[in-house]
């Protein structure tokens, strides 16, 4: 641990330790609060369990709405000089460079009207960016309109490179098919692998210049263990080494996917009641924005605030800042839930630092800027 982190660990609970919520994984949180269902005040938040905890900061991003409008804040990741790159919806702005401390050092774009994934690919002496368009915007009127998107792969400045485009075009997809994809990764050996997960569901891998080489999942697929059910993200997962395996969000189905890189079926990793997004690895860990859970009791619809942020060690739950610990019974799981507090609102994505801090994305959190989690 940094002495960074001691000193906030040691200065962070000193402060926040008024009122705690016990379970075996210690606190859920530990506020100051007048009642349950405030927002929390963020000087004392303190979220997370075991040895996950983070002290809440809800005004990290240093913007002004009026000057930088914000509809939904979709996805984040750092480039290597530690500048953390974010794509939205705003016709205004589609993406956003921060410093970590929160200072806006840049923002481009009204190309993406549908703004929605982000994925930097180190390529040795330069960065790119690879943004997905879902084709889902804003029009003039103030209405979410579908229509067909796009992935484009640009210079970190926003210069395009190429455009990977419906696949109808290439005899993929059928003409009355949709395609609306949501998040891209990038392989070892450069292979691009798109989530249509506003359109079909499928997972589409290209070469390292867009040209189709095959596809799988999809919402009609015969076989569950390739049945896709909103394929909101996909991303590569190097944790075993020599091993690389391709990680698909069924978000519907909630739960995790794993293939090899040319889509071959290797396991499930069910997540009751967490409607996770994509799959963020950082060391040994499995982070991921919870969008949607539902109540103990009753039901909620999608407009709901029911998300929080789950932190994974291989395959197991440790940790759920926003929401309940996680518990495990013979093994398996249990169902996870939003603290009453939802301090999160809708987790859409996250991003790491190199001091363990999150970096909380959120979808329809009334045009609010990332959330930091700093790691105590």
């Amino acid at each position: 641990m940094s002495t960074r982190r001691n000193f906030i660990k040691k200065t962070g609970l000193a402060s926040a330790a008024i009122a705690a919520s016990s379970s075996a994984f210690g606190a859920t949180i530990i506020t100051k609060k007048e009642s349950s269902s405030h927002l929390l005040n963020e000087t004392n938040t303190i979220l997370g369990h075991g040895d996950y905890k983070y002290k809440l900061t809800k005004n990290w991003a240093q913007i002004s709405s009026t000057k930088i409008p914000l509809l939904n804040c979709h996805e984040m990741q750092m480039d290597k000089k530690g500048r953390l790159i974010m794509i939205g919806d705003h016709p205004q702005n589609n993406v956003l460079i921060f410093d970590k401390s929160g200072k806006l050092l840049d923002y481009w774009g009204t190309a993406y009207p549908g703004g929605h994934g982000l994925t930097i690919s180190d390529e040795g002496d330069e960065e790119f960016l690879f943004l997905a368009d879902s084709g889902w915007y804003l029009n003039k009127v103030g209405k979410w309109t579908k229509h067909n998107g796009r992935i484009t792969k640009t210079r970190l400045d926003g210069r395009v490179v190429f455009d990977i485009g419906h696949p109808v075009t290439i005899g993929v997809y059928k003409p009355d098919e949709a395609f609306c994809p949501t998040e891209t990764a990038i392989g070892p050996n450069g292979d691009i692998y798109v989530a249509d997960g506003y359109g079909q569901s499928r997972i589409l891998q290209y070469d390292s210049n867009g040209r189709y080489i095959r596809h799988w999942g999809g919402l009609d697929n015969p076989d569950p263990n390739y049945k896709l059910v909103s394929a909101h993200g996909v991303a590569i997962d190097y944790r075993e080494k020599g091993n690389p395996m391709v990680v698909c969000t069924s978000r519907s189905e909630e739960c995790f996917k794993y293939f090899t890189l040319d889509g071959k079926y290797v396991k499930t990793v069910k997540m009751p009641n967490m409607q996770v997004c994509r799959a963020v690895f950082d060391d040994s860990n499995l982070y991921a924005g919870v969008c949607w859970s539902q109540p103990k009791d009753g039901k909620t619809n999608w407009k709901d605030h029911t998300g929080f942020v789950t932190i994974m060690e291989g395959d197991k739950v440790v940790s759920n800042p926003g929401g309940t610990a996680p518990i495990y019974k013979d093994g398996a799981l249990q169902k996870s839930y939003q603290i009453d507090e939802k301090p999160i609102l809708h987790g859409h994505d996250v991003c790491i630092d190199e001091d363990k801090n999150i970096y909380v994305c959120q979808w329809n959190a009334n045009h609010s800027a990332p959330y930091k989690l700093t790691r105590i």
